[in-house]
């Protein structure tokens, strides 16, 4: 069987042919490259379709990473899926309390999740950060209860929650309420992969890929 050895031919090819699916949805070259890292990630071309995302959206994620702003997400799956030469270049970082102990000990005393938790423990830390959430609808209501109830308010937030219990009516949610930019994916689909693609297609813009490995561009900050 002949097939592609080289991994950047092989993901070449892959963007290539994705690029069928989403040349007619009239997205920015930037935008395109987003919903594409979902298809990639995925595997699963319905992803064109799903991706939701308000105005200007992926531009002020790439402004917010060309500032300096860092990425606070719900799990740990999102957090090692984000390209570490990406953003060993470009100088940006990923937080994630998950796993913290008073953050479990907060969720326990207050009958809440450790997510919830977790966003409510990060709390101004948010303010124009990026905030990428992958796993948890919880995880997602407090970031929003956060931006309009407190004045919180990330630089966008990649809200992108998976399952069946929650998941879709959080993102509904989202496309309703917020008050900040936004990228979602409609109904139950999504997780840590997607919101982590999403990452990594923003991170992309200024770095060049050059292979599945390694990536070239600007120097780290």
């Amino acid at each position: 069987m002949d097939y592609v050895k080289n991994p950047k031919a092989i993901e070449d090819k892959s963007m290539e042919i994705i690029y069928d699916y989403v040349k007619d949805l009239g997205l920015t070259d930037d935008e395109v490259r987003v919903v594409s890292r979902t298809v990639h990630a995925s595997g699963d071309v319905e992803y064109a379709q799903l991706v939701k995302m308000s105005p200007d959206a992926v531009q002020k994620g790439i402004e917010a990473l060309d500032n300096g702003a860092d990425i606070y997400t719900d799990v740990e799956m999102v957090r090692t899926g984000i390209s570490k030469p990406a953003l060993k270049i470009r100088g940006n970082e990923v937080h994630c309390l998950i796993k913290d102990e008073n953050v479990a000990k907060m969720a326990k005393e207050l009958g809440v999740t450790r997510s919830i938790a977790a966003m409510r423990t990060f709390g101004k830390q948010l303010e124009g950060q990026i905030v990428a959430i992958g796993n948890a609808p919880t995880a997602l209501y407090e970031v929003l209860r956060l931006a309009l109830e407190e004045g919180v308010k990330p630089a966008l937030i990649i809200g992108i929650p998976v399952g069946f219990v929650g998941a879709a009516e959080s993102k509904d949610y989202l496309m309703e309420v917020s008050p900040v930019p936004y990228i979602t994916v409609k109904g139950n689909k999504g997780g840590s992969p997607i919101a982590a693609s999403v990452c990594n297609a923003l991170l992309y813009t200024d770095v060049k890929r050059n292979d599945m490995l390694f990536v070239e561009g600007k120097e780290s900050k």
